[in-house]
């Protein structure tokens, strides 16, 4: 089972440029699991951001970063990523890592409360 998970790689990056965040979680799932990241600005509500879920991995994103952000997992290590490319400074926001020790079913895989197990955070500020 997951019981941990602990973000990494924010920062502050220029427009267009990239980052690469990391979700790293402490135990294994056994029969399958998601990790989905979200973001929050002070004063408004947390935002999805992208899924994934395993097995026979399925990837989602919200709108506003498809095209530019990419999930990945990388079982052997237990993490995943958010390669996140082409940034705005709308994307500037504290990114949080939720992880599901099952599958989260479509319908639900962009809601925040599908997800167990919560990092601290990384902040990511994007400067124009």
């Amino acid at each position: 089972q997951i019981q941990l998970v602990e973000e990494s790689g924010g920062g502050l990056v220029q427009v267009g440029g990239s980052l690469r965040l990391s979700c790293a979680a402490s135990g294994r799932t056994n029969n399958g699991g998601a990790v989905g990241w979200f973001r929050q600005v002070p004063g408004k509500e947390r935002e999805f951001v992208a899924a994934i879920r395993w097995p026979g991995v399925s990837t989602h994103y919200a709108d506003a970063v498809t095209g530019r952000f990419t999930i990945s997992r990388d079982s052997a290590k237990n993490t995943v990523y958010l390669q996140m490319n082409l940034l705005k400074p709308e994307d500037s926001a504290v990114y949080n890592c939720g992880a599901a020790n099952s599958r989260v079913i479509l319908s639900r895989v962009r809601d925040g409360a599908s997800f167990h197990i919560w990092g601290q955070g990384t902040q990511v500020t994007v400067s124009s």
